[in-house]
């Protein structure tokens, strides 16, 4: 099992930047990815990116629609993830979720086996 802890929403006007923290415990060895998505009121949830580890390496994968503005980081023991979030917009209010996966390269949700409880990021206008 895994447990997962985002923290660092709030409420930044446009413009401004937040940074998300996702805090993993628990049987980490089995998690290959860590995922970040995102839920607005009467949106579906969404892709916003990933971070694959692998004996060879690091992979990144964002969504095409956030490259750019958002960056995610995280350690090579698998105890964190982070979300850097740049340049919000309104459009990105939302609940902010970190997930774990037993594979790599995911992007659907349905691939993460645990999830955290959310965040909530409002950016106003």
């Amino acid at each position: 099992q895994v447990q997962l802890v985002e923290s660092g929403g709030g409420l930044v006007q446009a413009g401004g930047s937040l940074r998300l923290s996702c805090a993993a415990s628990g049987r980490t060895s089995s998690t290959y990815a860590m995922g970040w998505f995102r839920q607005a009121p009467g949106k579906e949830r969404e892709f916003v990116a990933a971070i694959n580890w692998s004996a060879v390496g690091t992979y990144y994968d964002y969504a095409d629609s956030l490259k750019g503005r958002f960056t995610i980081s995280g350690d090579n023991a698998k105890n964190a993830v982070y979300l850097q979030m740049n340049s919000l917009r309104p459009e990105d209010t939302a609940v902010y979720y970190c997930a774990s996966a037993p594979r790599w390269l995911v992007r659907s949700s349905r691939e993460y086996d645990y999830w955290g409880q959310g965040t909530q990021v409002t950016v106003s206008s």
